[in-house]
């Protein structure tokens, strides 16, 4: 088994490939297997960005390993102005969807609830299967609303007690 545990810089040049979905590229342990057939174990730094398409990781062995998206079906979301794709992405960020932005379209997961909501709105949606690469998000390691650690927001957590008095 091809055992990594290390992310590098990219590289011109690579010992095997990993063809992966974006779920698959989120997870920092992960049992999967080479584009040759290899069998690879990943155990990454948890809390990390996941991996991009043309990222490379170092395996035990001193092999580079290129990490490659795999096309998975998405829907592309554009729409008749400016005004109606911000109103889409407002929408679908208030679910917390990833979304992947270009200039002038949207790509989300295919999803038939989110499909009708984004048809309502007046978009055009088309069915693709292409890679996926969505923004990772303004928190960096992940949304949360926790400030533990810092020392203004450091107090115990408020449990609550319903039908007593505080």
């Amino acid at each position: 088994m091809l055992v990594i545990h290390r992310r590098i810089e990219p590289r011109t040049e690579w010992d095997a490939e990993l063809e992966m979905t974006f779920e698959a590229r989120s997870k920092s342990r992960l049992r999967c297997f080479s584009s040759t057939g290899e069998d690879v174990g990943l155990f990454l730094e948890r809390g990390q960005p996941p991996l991009a398409d043309g990222e490379c990781l170092q395996a035990e062995d001193g092999r580079i390993v290129r990490v490659r998206a795999r096309a998975e079906p998405l829907m592309h979301v554009t729409c008749a102005n400016a005004f109606e794709l911000t109103r889409a992405a407002y929408h679908l960020g208030n679910r917390h969807v990833a979304l992947q932005l270009g200039d002038g379209w949207l790509r989300l997961p295919d999803d038939y609830v989110l499909r009708d909501m984004l048809e309502q709105l007046g978009a055009h949606v088309e069915a693709i299967e292409a890679p996926y690469q969505p923004e990772h998000g303004a928190y960096g390691g992940g949304h949360h609303h926790s400030h533990a650690g810092e020392a203004e927001f450091s107090y115990a957590p408020r449990l609550h007690q319903f039908g007593s008095k505080p």
